[in-house]
């Protein structure tokens, strides 16, 4: 049995983290901390496991927090550049100090007592994104002091660590999951993507990605300026490029945004015959919808297509909610026709109430709305 995403903070787990705390101040209260960090324990998921683990850092550590942050920057393992920060498999401590998922804690007690810090908050930052991650933590600087923490950031973009230079572009995301927002740069994204323009092309796949997965966030609140960026990006783009470019884009894709799609050779279709067949009128839970189209060229020239379908899901209130799923990137040669057919089945999910009723499928060809045919789904 898989074992429990929340025991990577386990009593052990607290109890290398505070021998490591001991080792570099013999005034630590050891017992203390450890007994104020496994209270009720078993009871707490993994964030609140992390918050009190710097609840008792607060309280144990010296109220000095240049001498707390010195304990904490000796208590860190050595750099080890074999595993990304990331990953789950990671150890939570390591005999020669702390690493992995238990400086999770450490990162936040930084941005909650470092503010008024902010050189050493940086330098310890810097320090623990090399064994795990502080993106989260960089976001109470950014908040709190934006232009200080980007100058900081600008002279890291050349760091010839990959988890520091990903740090960069994973801490600056304006809508991080799990993590605070950063509102001003919802509103205004220049300053991300002046960072973003010079990590695009790092020679690290895991900071590119990072790169792309920011740009994402971005076309959330900015999509024409995305798709210009994506556009520049894309001239003289080699394959690493293109492949960021495409997946920074995936939301402006699904979302049918022409300018995206023109980046990538996805102009309005030209079609002429266009005919979508439901194989079954009538479709049950737990099984398929099975359909299929055909359509046929109007152009002088081969054109690009990529073909998506909607499902316009039944609620409790009677209307629908759609939902696009990717199907197929084709080429349409001239004056011919392509014939596709596609499977969808309707299982029982957690994550989706399905209804009675009339449903819709929709197809989009190239972001266009080219044919709608309507099903029922029978729950019983």
């Amino acid at each position: 049995m898989t074992e429990p995403f929340k025991n990577l903070f386990n009593h052990n787990v607290i109890n290398e983290i505070a021998k490591h705390f001991q080792r570099h101040w013999k005034d630590f209260d050891k017992q203390g901390f450890v007994d104020a960090a496994c209270d009720q324990l078993e009871e707490l998921e993994l964030k609140a496991r992390s918050q009190q683990i710097t609840a008792a850092m607060s309280r144990y550590l010296p109220d000095d927090f240049e001498h707390a942050g010195q304990i904490i920057l000796a208590a860190l393992a050595p750099e080890s550049k074999e595993t990304a920060p990331e990953a789950k498999e990671k150890p939570a401590t390591e005999s020669d100090g702390i690493s992995g998922w238990a400086i999770m804690p450490m990162g936040d007690y930084v941005g909650m007592h470092g503010l008024a810090h902010h050189d050493l908050s940086m330098i310890l930052l810097n320090a623990m994104t090399r064994r795990f991650t502080s993106e989260f933590s960089i976001r109470f600087f950014l908040l709190a002091f934006p232009e200080e923490t980007l100058n900081t950031l600008k002279n890291w973009l050349k760091d010839d660590n990959k988890h520091v230079r990903r740090l960069i572009s994973e801490g600056t995301r304006p809508r991080l999951p799990w993590a605070m927002q950063l509102p001003s740069f919802i509103q205004n994204p220049t300053p991300v993507i002046e960072l973003l323009e010079t990590l695009k092309d790092d020679p690290e796949e895991y900071v590119r990605r990072s790169v792309a997965n920011n740009l994402n966030d971005i076309a959330k609140d900015h999509p024409d300026l995305v798709a210009d960026i994506a556009k520049k990006w894309m001239q003289g783009a080699d394959i690493n490029r293109q492949k960021l470019i495409r997946h920074a884009c995936r939301t402006l894709l699904k979302q049918g945004n022409q300018k995206a799609l023109e980046v990538f050779g996805y102009g309005k279709p030209k079609l002429g015959s266009i005919k979508l067949e439901i194989h079954e009128e009538q479709v049950k839970l737990n099984g398929n919808l099975e359909f299929s189209l055909l359509v046929e060229s109007t152009n002088e020239g081969d054109q690009s297509l990529m073909i998506d379908y909607v499902i316009h899901h039944q609620k409790k209130n009677g209307k629908t909610t759609p939902k696009v799923f990717k199907w197929k990137k084709a080429t349409l040669l001239a004056g011919k026709s392509l014939s596709m057919s596609k499977k969808h089945p309707f299982k029982a999910i957690t994550t989706r109430v399905y209804y009675d009723g009339l449903h819709e499928v929709e197809i989009l060809v190239n972001g266009q709305s080219i044919a709608k045919n309507s099903f029922f789904l029978s729950i019983d």
